[in-house]
């Protein structure tokens, strides 16, 4: 990034202005400003009191016609992640690759995987949810020594997540299934 560019980034960041009472949801950073990784859309526009924009029209091609905008309540697909997009891919990504970690991982892999959970852990854009997830492995310990261990372990953090979101919990014995091979009644066969 050239010195302009960031120059302006950080003007930008600190013009931002706080209201005084944030709606439920917005969450500060560290530095006492709104996390926008940290928020979901709807209290960010509750926040700064705006609305989604229509989205983008886009453009016809020759065989059909033109379509309409509409207006939606998340933001465009190019715009950054709120906590819950972020949330949404973070297990995806995770429960995928439990999916396709071996049945029997050398202890070099197994090492390397707990290394990128740590990793992880600390990196994650939403600070909150990284300092809990980060709690979580401290009393947790990953359990990398096969595909099942690790698949059941990945699905016990991601329950945990969901009993403090007020979701339902996912049934642990059927991790692979919704993960690995589909399920049992065709629906995820080609």
């Amino acid at each position: 990034m050239a010195p302009a560019q960031v120059d302006a980034t950080e003007k930008q960041d600190q013009e931002q202005v706080v209201p005084k009472k944030l709606p439920k949801g917005v969450v500060l950073g560290p530095d006492g400003k709104p996390c926008r990784t940290c928020t979901d859309v709807a209290s960010w526009f509750a926040m700064t009191g705006g609305k989604p924009k229509q989205a983008a029209t886009q453009p016809a091609d020759i065989t059909t016609a033109p379509r309409a905008s509409t207006t939606t309540a998340t933001l465009p697909a190019d715009c950054p992640p709120d906590v819950e997009a972020l949330g949404r891919s973070s297990w995806t990504l995770l429960h995928s690759i439990t999916a396709a970690y071996p049945t029997r991982p050398t202890p070099q892999l197994q090492s390397e995987t707990t290394s990128f959970l740590s990793a992880f852990g600390k990196l994650y854009p939403c600070w909150v949810c990284a300092e809990d997830f980060q709690t979580w492995m401290a009393k947790n310990t990953p359990r990398v020594s096969s595909r099942s261990e690790f698949g059941t372990w990945m699905c016990e953090a991601h329950n945990a997540v969901n009993e403090k979101l007020g979701k339902e919990s996912f049934d642990c014995t059927r991790w692979e299934e919704r993960w690995r091979t589909g399920w049992k009644d065709g629906r995820c066969d080609p």
